[in-house]
């Protein structure tokens, strides 16, 4: 089961390499102000997990400048996620506005709420 994982993991990071989607171009400062709001979000993630990878297109395709945390191969980021977000679960959306922290899991959510905020 390791080896399909580690197999299939290789084949999504290869192709999502080949196939990078492009980021939207905005007028500076729109995107200055987009890179401002987004700033306090983290995305906790495992670099081949294939929800994952779809977030991080999302955020790419969007010009977002979201920071990524590696859950898996990072203890702090890990500890963090299970203790600040309640449970170990990847792709998750940490959202710190107006001195509140959100935490939003699934892929699709996520991608929906990262397409308003960049609308």
């Amino acid at each position: 089961m390791k080896l399909v994982r580690l197999v299939l993991g290789s084949l999504i990071l290869f192709f999502d390499f080949v196939f990078t989607p492009r980021s939207k171009k905005r007028p500076a400062p729109e995107q200055a102000q987009l890179d401002e709001r987004t700033a306090q979000f983290k995305l906790y993630q495992f670099k081949a997990c294939p929800f994952c990878v779809k977030v991080r297109r999302a955020i790419k395709r969007e010009g977002l400048k979201v920071d990524t945390r590696d859950a898996k191969n990072n203890e702090q980021y890990r500890q963090e996620l299970l203790e600040q977000g309640g449970k170990i679960k990847v792709p998750c959306l940490r959202i710190e506005e107006n001195n509140q922290v959100t935490w939003l899991y699934e892929s699709n959510d996520i991608i929906a709420y990262l397409n308003k905020v960049a609308a």
